[in-house]
């Protein structure tokens, strides 16, 4: 597609292409400004030898702009006319998007010619700068109807070869570039969505063409002349007609392309502040040169639809800031993160109000001044005053979410209506794109609630045990799903661990995990048994449904005897951890089935444990990855749980970046972690007290005096009182087993009262002359925290109090 015969690289008169191809002059400059290629196509149009034109500056080469004068121009730099940016421009640096235009040069040897170009930006870590193409316009207009088949607008074929082919093809244009050097110039030609321009047959090169090339000085006049009718909303004279369709013709194709530009640059995210961002940059500088981004304050904490028309109360966050000022000069005065009013005399409220665009070509002395006012101790009428301003709202389904507000330098052309038209087209996609990531952000917090509400706030420590928990999604779009973990404080000063998953995900699962950790939270204050306790969850879920199934691992842990009592229903097992030679492992279950599988048995085992080992459970989660062994993961888990930490939260961490970082991870992950630090037997005392009501004053005795023991003399006073009601009422209900009666000092003061009555005590309301009642309201009184459970042989209540600090 560069290639011609050898007349005409002598630099020749211009002769028609052969059908179907177009002699194209190729050339590339550095980042120095210097060319650093000069195609054989770049020596025929501007008869420059390679040799000669490699290292020179690209302006002492290329056509450069200027007005066109009234006769033909004989000046060996080229004339420049039409729309858009200048080849010097480009040239410069100034452009950070693609651009055309025309030229007119006069090349040594050669007569007058008409040229159009294309320029490139090339972005990257590359040494090129630009990549600009040139052709003879009369060439294109010469031989068989070569101009219609080469004529610009969107391509009929938009089939583009991929850029690996399009890479290996580049260099018969570049010859000097390999492919691996050219790669980089495609990717980047083929992601502007550019029309293209058939240069031959098979070969195409994405341009923005700006066609024609004008030859007399009086079209361009009239040219002028109509755009100012256009403008100013008159009827465009009959003898302008044409070249008025022509000019706003080639706005609109303007415009258009920007609008594509900008469709294909944002929106490639939900996550809401990206997009913000996205939005602004898309703007500035091309069609602004400060874009302020404000949304409503439901908007920006991700909350519901706002409701209602927005008023002089409503808050605007101010979300983003983008400018081409020197750095720093709008951050002090408007800072993003602000929120504010907007007074109804302003262009911005009735922009948010009518959700319409607000022009105002100029901004006056008086209207900066009316602006300025709302912003306290600080001036910003340097900052608009004389500045043409367009304010665009950003809607979805007929709410606005916010507006934008563009201001162009006082010496750049004002905004007019072709402007409102696209800026309002423009604010309507950001604000489609504004409200997907707005409600992707309200069901995230959503699912994020609906998450945290199911899921137990576990006290760090628990009777005897440090506990540490984490739970990770499994997937950005899938927040809510059926894993859970808990822990429930039991009788006798043991704690029930619990970790589970329901098959699944959404909120189906979620539903039917929360029944179950319900369900299991409702069975162990009856504390069952392990097995049996998942032996009535399994019935229960049959109850609900087919649906369903989910995995669980039961374990109570008691710190006075330091045992394990756990019971496996289809879940991986848990580690241990040894305290004393760090070894890990995994604990050797009955597997179980699933729950919800029906009809199976589960069983249980005991264990001994010793004070400082460490219990880990968590979900498949964690240790499954698509098309990996399981028992990889599991031996992965066994490692990084062997990891010494300084804290819980830190061995939970090791185990999750540890496991985590493998890859292909999907679902939802529930650890759970517990260092079994017992209980000493110095640390716990007990009585059985036999059936008389004289055994209270044993009781209140028996307290005071193992309280003093343990130098907890404060607590005695409300000790004894609440001990003595619990155990005259232990006393008068009790059948036939004795009371027993036990105190547990740990980070609290435990009080435990069994007897063997079935019934539970219930705080009533209580007058001063009735006989009861206000035994359990002295209990509650006093104590930090109070309960009653039943167990297998009758009931027990229980009591703590707060030791004193030492």
């Amino acid at each position: 597609m560069d290639r011609g015969t050898d007349k005409a690289e002598q630099g020749t008169a211009t002769e028609p292409a052969e059908p179907g191809r177009v002699p194209l002059a190729v050339v590339v400059v550095d980042r120095e400004g210097l060319v650093s290629h000069w195609s054989r196509g770049a020596r025929r149009l501007f008869g420059v030898p390679k040799d000669e034109a490699i290292g020179r500056t690209a302006l002492d080469l290329l056509p450069v702009s200027g007005a066109l004068p009234e006769e033909e121009d004989t000046t060996p730099h080229a004339a420049y006319d039409g729309l858009g940016p200048d080849l010097e421009s480009s040239l410069d640096g100034g452009l950070s998007y693609p651009a055309a235009g025309r030229a007119r040069l006069t090349a040594p040897g050669r007569d007058r010619v008409d040229v159009l170009w294309w320029a490139y930006p090339l972005i990257g870590p590359g040494p090129e700068r630009l990549l600009v193409l040139a052709a003879d316009a009369d060439v294109l207009r010469a031989g068989d109807g070569t101009l219609e088949r080469t004529a610009p607008g969107f391509a009929q074929h938009t089939d583009f070869p991929g850029s690996e082919d399009l890479a290996r093809r580049l260099p018969e244009i570049l010859p000097s570039m390999s492919v691996g050097e050219s790669a980089r110039i495609v990717a980047q030609v083929l992601e502007l969505g550019y029309p293209v321009l058939e240069f031959s047959q098979k070969d195409r090169v994405p341009v923005t063409p700006d066609w024609g090339v004008a030859r007399r000085a009086e079209r361009k006049a009239r040219r002028e002349r109509a755009a100012r009718a256009l403008a100013a909303g008159e009827p465009v004279p009959e003898e302008l007609r044409d070249d008025s369709e022509g000019l706003e013709y080639a706005a609109v194709r303007e415009h258009l392309e920007f609008l594509n530009e900008v469709s294909g640059r944002i929106g490639t995210s939900l996550d809401l502040s990206r997009t913000i961002i996205e939005v602004s940059k898309a703007v500035v500088p091309r069609f602004t040169d400060v874009a302020g981004t404000y949304l409503r304050e439901q908007v920006v904490a991700g909350e519901g639809f706002p409701d209602g028309v927005p008023d002089t109360t409503t808050m605007w966050h101010r979300v983003a800031l983008e400018h081409t000022d020197e750095p720093g000069r709008w951050d002090d005065v408007v800072p993003v993160g602000e929120a504010m009013p907007f007074p109804a005399h302003t262009p911005f409220f009735q922009c948010m109000t009518s959700g319409e665009p607000v022009l105002v070509p100029r901004i006056s002395e008086e209207m900066g001044h009316a602006i300025a006012a709302q912003f306290e101790k600080r001036d910003i009428r340097p900052l608009i005053t004389g500045r043409s301003m367009l304010v665009v709202p950003l809607k979805a389904r007929h709410v606005v979410l916010g507006f934008m507000i563009l201001l162009r330098h006082p010496e750049r052309p004002v905004f007019d209506d072709m402007d409102r038209v696209t800026g309002a087209e423009l604010a309507a996609r950001a604000g489609l794109v504004l409200d997907n990531a707005r409600m992707y952000t309200y069901q995230e917090n959503v699912a994020e609630t609906l998450q945290d509400s199911m899921l137990p706030h576990i006290p760090p420590r628990m009777a005897g045990c440090d506990i540490a928990t984490r739970y990770l999604p499994g997937t950005l779009l899938g927040r809510v799903g059926g894993d859970w973990f808990d822990a429930v404080k039991l009788p006798g000063g043991r704690t029930a661990f619990v970790v589970g998953d329901v098959m699944g995900h959404g909120l189906n699962s979620a539903a039917m995990m929360g029944q179950l950790r319900t369900a299991v939270q409702t069975m162990a204050g009856l504390d069952l048994p392990p097995a049996q306790l998942l032996r009535n969850l399994d019935d229960l879920a049959q109850r609900l449904g087919d649906t369903y199934l989910a995995t669980c691992l039961y374990a109570v842990y008691d710190p006075i005897a330091s045992e394990l009592h756990l019971a496996n229903a289809g879940h991986i097992p848990p580690v241990l951890v040894r305290a004393g030679d760090g070894r890990s492992q995994l604990l050797d279950l009955p597997t179980g089935a699933p729950i919800g599988v029906g009809g199976v048995p589960f069983e249980a085992i005991r264990m001994r444990v010793e004070p400082g080992d460490r219990l880990v459970m968590c979900t498949d989660g964690l240790v499954e990855v698509r098309g990996e062994d399981i028992g990889v993961g599991l031996a992965a888990l066994c490692e990084s749980a062997a990891h010494p930490a300084a804290s819980m939260d830190d061995a939970c961490d090791t185990i999750i970046r540890s496991l985590n970082t493998r890859g292909g991870r999907k679902d939802d992950v529930a650890l759970l972690m517990a260092r079994l630090n017992g209980i000493e037997p110095d640390d716990v005392a007990e009585w059985r007290l036999a059936l008389d009501p004289a055994e209270a004053g044993r009781a209140r005795a028996a307290v005071r005096e193992q309280l003093h023991d343990w130098g907890l003399a404060k607590l005695v006073a409300s000790a004894e009182l609440i001990v003595s009601e619990l155990v005259t009422n232990a006393v008068r209900h009790s059948h036939a087993h004795p009371v027993e009666l036990r105190l547990v000092r740990g980070d609290t003061l435990l009080c435990e009262v069994d007897d063997d009555d079935h019934e539970l005590p219930t705080l009533l309301s209580s007058g001063s002359l009735d006989d009861a009642g206000r035994g359990l309201r002295v209990v509650s009184t006093l104590s930090r925290e109070w309960g009653a459970s039943r167990t297998k042989t009758g009931k027990t209540v229980w009591f703590e109090l707060t030791l004193p600090r030492r």
